[in-house]
């Protein structure tokens, strides 16, 4: 039982959230949603000890209720903006593997939100990283540094292109190198568990972005030759998280 005179949410004292709990597991009540919302998710992305402490209640109401998987997901996308979320969601875990279950279901309707409830879906495996920051491929670019010179390189992934360039800000990129896309059968996780969800799900874009982002491409500067998700890892994610 949680005690919410110990926990606090993104306005302070979290005394208003189990009363909102309540009230939204009468009856669907839209202004309840919203100030939990507020209180637990602020503006999507700021999550609070009160936040992890509404997940078992939330993840109870998620097989019956669209706002409550929808937020519940939303918590676990911030584990890393908290400095105990991981702490804070390992007693979770049950709630976790049932909202990660729910959302993989709700993937198979292939609805018309599938990248949210990808990136949802992501983070509810663990893999935070690539939550926040893989796109949708229409017009991706990631920047990275190559392993071999360390030069700054732009990987661009959509409409535009794949390929890896030298960004320069009067003239674009230049010094341009075609990406080379892993063969689906040599993708190994998390790239592997990604393209085929993605390609279960008949999301033809997503699931080419996927073998792209973890693909090869070549510096333009020395042409070593690196794995792009390897080094955006790398440019991105602090070295106590690499293990996720």
């Amino acid at each position: 039982m949680t005690d919410w005179t110990q926990v606090v949410d993104a306005h302070g004292a979290a005394g208003r959230v189990p009363l909102l709990l309540d009230q939204v597991e009468r009856e669907e009540v839209p202004e309840a949603w919203e100030e939990l919302w507020d209180r637990l998710c602020l503006h999507g992305e700021t999550v609070s000890a009160a936040s992890f402490a509404a997940l078992p209640r939330l993840a109870a109401l998620a097989p019956t209720c669209a706002q409550a998987l929808e937020l519940a997901s939303a918590i676990v996308r911030g584990t890393l903006r908290h400095p105990d979320g991981e702490a804070l969601l390992t007693s979770c875990s049950n709630e976790v593997a049932q909202l990660r279950g729910l959302v993989d279901q709700e993937l198979r309707t292939r609805p018309a939100d599938y990248n949210r409830l990808f990136g949802d879906l992501l983070a509810l495996a663990g893999q935070y990283h690539w939550s926040a920051s893989m796109g949708d491929f229409t017009d991706d670019f990631y920047a990275v540094s190559c392993p071999g010179c360390e030069a700054e390189v732009t990987i661009a992934v959509g409409d535009y292109g794949c390929y890896t360039a030298i960004r320069d800000w009067d003239r674009g990129d230049i010094e341009r190198r075609t990406l080379r896309p892993a063969p689906a059968e040599e993708l190994r996780d998390p790239g592997r568990w990604m393209h085929a969800t993605a390609d279960r799900d008949g999301q033809q874009r997503l699931a080419e972005g996927i073998r792209y982002l973890f693909g090869r491409a070549e510096c333009p500067a020395c042409a070593n030759v690196f794995n792009i998700a390897e080094a955006h890892t790398t440019a991105n994610v602090p070295p106590a998280l690499e293990t996720h």
